[in-house]
Order: C-alpha cells, then structure tokens, then sequence
C-alpha cells in the first residue's frame, strides 16, 4: 500500500450482446478495479446515469470497495453502453453517442490538488464536456500523467490525440495505433525512439498482442516482454487494461521499468485464461499480492 494517490479519469459502461447478457467494463474501470483489487485504493473518475445500469455500477464498486465519492450521476444521459454485434463469429463494437461519461462535469471534480499518477485514455474526452473537466483535472494535478490510448472509429482524431500525448508524461498504446499517429519504417524501435523524443515521454509502451509488449524510456532502457508460447487464452478482451493497471501500480511503488513489464506481463497474461476484463474473485490477485508484497 501506498499513501500516493493513483487517479483514474474515463468512462465505464455495459457491454450488450446479442443473447441479452451484459458485461461491465470500460478500459479506466477495469484498471481502477485491478489497483483495488492490488490495496491501492485509486479515486476513479466517471459519470452515469440515474437508471438501473448506474445503480448497478455503483453497487459493485461498492461490494469491491472501492470509493463511490467521484462517481457523478446524471438525470439527462444514459449510463455508458456498447452495442456488441456478431458477425460470422467476430464481434463488432457499435460505441453509442451522447452517454453519460460524456459529460463528466467540471464543477463536480473535487477541488482539491493530487499528486500521484493521474491515468486517463481517449474514448471518455469525445465530448467537449468531458474534455473540459479533464482539463480542469489536469490544471490541479501535481504528478506524473499515463495516457492509454484506445483509438475508437469514428471517435477520435489525430491531432486531439497527438495533444493529449504531449501532455502525458507516460504513453501505452498498441503497433496498430502507433502507426496511426505516426509514420513507421521498418525499425519498431527506432520508431518507438522518434515518438518518445518528439513528445517528451518518460516512458512509451508499445503492446503487440501475443508478440507482448516494447518499453523504451527516457534513460534509454528498451525492455521486451513477451507471453509463454504455451498460454492458453480464453478470452483477449481487457489484457491491455490488466497490463496498464500494474505499469500504474510500478510506477506508483517505484519499481524499475523491466521488473513493472515483467509484472505486467505476468498479470495480463493471468487475465487471458479467464471470461472477462475484470474479475471478481478476490483470490484470484492473492498470488500476486503475496509475490509482490503488496500487504506489507
């Protein structure tokens, strides 16, 4: 445990499928749940409705502990939802507009200044208002700022995007999103290097799907990690917010960058042989906890 706030800005919402079900996610939810799951209590940001699904949200932050202080409810938007289409057995993602983590308010934040690790992505600043209130964040934080990005068609521009990095002291994106942002040669390093000097990162972290993941920082380390070839993986979605939530939880405890990789890597690569982005089990992080030595 740490006395160094972890703040988390975004959105959270429900993923709904075609059978009916739906599944609460959002990429800062899910890494919020994971650094509360790992002691670190983080102040999650975020905004939904006064309905059912933002009862239930609350509810389950509740149960995991975690603090509800941050949580807006909104009377006029709809708690955050994602239409998840099959189609010939890939799903298809249709983002809906004008939900209520759109309109995360201002005058609503906490006026008090953080320090710590402030963590945000890009889905959740669509909006001007939702821009406007992370900006008011950002104005009163007093630490490091870690950008994910999460390039959603038709959500996004690169110039908003490219922003946002030059704010950011840490970057994690994916090769695909790399290569939308800038030009690549054939030298992921290389490029890697480029982007990280033209922004003024500490540190850059490019995920490769089952390649792993690339960490270069501004000290010049390059550090690869990469899953065993023998992991079975049940289910992809909300590996990249599981290998975000312990990059947070090193930078925050002060771990060197090749041990919070190695650690990240090891959690993500945990996270993928279960159903789901988050995991409601409390034991499933025990292993973890006692090998990091989180409870001490």
């Amino acid at each position: 445990m740490t006395d160094k706030p972890i703040t988390v800005f975004g959105e959270v919402l429900f993923d709904h499928f075609p059978d009916g079900s739906c599944v609460l996610g959002g990429a800062p939810f899910n890494v919020a749940w994971h650094l509360q799951a790992f002691a670190q209590a983080p102040l999650f940001i975020s905004r939904v409705g006064r309905d059912s699904l933002g009862d239930a949200i609350e509810s389950a932050m509740r149960t995991w502990r975690m603090a509800v202080s941050d949580l807006q409810r909104d009377g006029e938007h709809p708690t955050g939802s994602v239409q998840v289409m099959i189609d010939d057995g890939e799903p298809r993602y249709a983002i809906l507009p004008s939900q209520a983590y759109d309109f995360i308010a201002a005058d609503e934040l906490a006026t008090e200044n953080r320090g710590g690790l402030l963590y945000h992505g890009t889905l959740a600043v669509r909006h001007e208002v939702s821009r406007q209130a992370l900006a008011a964040l950002k104005a009163r934080h007093r630490g490091k700022i870690f950008l994910d990005v999460n390039l959603r068609e038709p959500w996004w521009d690169k110039e908003s995007v490219l922003r946002l990095v030059d704010d950011a002291d840490w970057v994690k994106l994916n090769h695909h999103e790399l290569a939308a942002l800038q030009p690549l040669s054939d030298d992921i390093k290389i490029d890697m290097r480029a982007f990280q000097t033209a922004h003024g990162l500490d540190g850059l972290i490019v995920t490769w799907g089952d390649r792993g993941a690339l960490a270069i920082d501004a000290a010049g380390n390059q550090i690869e990690v990469a899953p065993a070839r023998t992991l079975e993986v049940v289910d992809t979605v909300g590996a990249g917010d599981a290998f975000a939530a312990v990059l947070l939880l090193g930078l925050n405890l002060g771990w060197n960058v090749e041990l919070t990789m190695e650690r990240a890597q090891c959690f993500a690569s945990a996270l993928v042989g279960r159903r789901g982005a988050t995991v409601q089990d409390a034991s499933f992080y025990q292993p973890f906890i006692e090998a990091w030595t989180l409870n001490q």
